[in-house]
């Protein structure tokens, strides 16, 4: 297998190619992307101010494969429970050390490919679009998730918010299961966690164990309209199909609506961290291993999955 070292690291620094960004502006929000180094959303900001956050963090991501901004968690999203899995008959063997793969805090592999080792491809750029494409035909990509195809995502900016489409195309004679999501960092401008208002839908919830990883069980969990104050989250939830999550405050809104086929999140938010990650996930933590609800796509067939990052001004501003 590679020694694992990201392409810009392994040219002479001088040599370096500048990685570049493109920006989309509508209305009054202005988004900024890389395309070529994870396709990472890098900033969101709404009428000047920062929405995303960890951005400030980007030269330890890039070092680190950490989540900041807007980061793909691909070709599965949150834990898996050992160092296996099997689909249509083929056992996949991963390597914890592996500098391809990503750990937890306790040792747990989470969260996919780092995104920085992801080499996207520019197809189409404008002042509101962008989309990019990715092969996933490298050895090393392989050995972590064996089935060629290739992922196509579009981001949008309109004056609703940002949209993000993600689409599997299996375009190279094998099934590809799916079990992407991504971790979107957001946070109120100018208002501490403890003040934001947190707006959540009747879910059920994912019952976990001590490592974060579900046992089997869920729970009815009715709606949820206060402040998030000290409320500690890495829990998994089950959503209804359309359905949105926010915070507000200091006159902002920030809610992640859940399109199309993100038909389960995490929510992250430790009490002691200025943020809260709203996750859409096309299918539970784990799902590569107990292939529970784990969506499949058929050679010569396409799933697309959307979710949008919404920002409006309100009329209330909470301190």
């Amino acid at each position: 297998m590679s020694s694992g070292r990201n392409v810009m690291e392994s040219q002479p620094q001088a040599h370096r190619p500048s990685p570049r960004t493109h920006t989309m502006a509508a209305g009054e929000l202005v988004a900024v992307f890389r395309p070529e180094q994870g396709m990472i959303g890098l900033s969101l900001k709404h009428r000047g101010e920062e929405i995303l956050r960890r951005v400030d963090e980007l030269d330890e991501a890039l070092a680190t494969g950490m989540s900041i901004g807007i980061p793909l968690n691909y070709p599965y999203a949150n834990r898996l429970r050992g160092r296996s899995y099997e689909f249509d008959g083929r056992r996949v063997e991963l390597d914890p050390s592996s500098p391809w793969l990503m750990k937890d805090w306790n040792e747990v592999i989470i969260h996919g490919v780092p995104w920085p080792k992801l080499e996207w491809r520019v197809e189409e750029a404008s002042d509101r679009r962008l989309r990019s494409r990715l092969a996933w035909n490298r050895p090393e990509l392989l050995a972590v998730f064996p089935f060629e195809h290739e992922i196509e995502m579009t981001a949008t900016l309109d004056g609703l918010g940002l949209t993000i489409e993600t689409a599997v195309l299996a375009n190279a004679g094998v099934r590809v299961p799916v079990s992407f999501g991504f971790h979107p960092y957001i946070g109120i401008p100018g208002l501490n966690r403890r003040q934001w208002q947190l707006t959540l839908p009747a879910m059920q919830g994912i019952v976990l164990d001590d490592r974060l990883l579900p046992v089997g069980e869920r729970s009815d969990l009715p709606p949820y309209d206060d402040r998030l104050a000290d409320l500690d989250f890495d829990h998994g939830f089950v959503v209804s199909p359309g359905a949105s999550m926010s915070i507000a405050g200091n006159g902002r809104r920030v809610s992640v609506d859940f399109l199309d086929n993100f038909p389960y999140a995490q929510i992250y938010a430790p009490p002691t961290h200025d943020y809260i990650s709203l996750e859409p996930m096309t299918a539970p933590a784990d799902a590569l291993t107990s292939h529970e609800d784990l969506p499949v796509v058929e050679p010569g067939e396409r799933f697309a999955a959307r979710f949008r990052l919404r920002v409006e001004a309100t009329h209330n501003a909470l301190h």
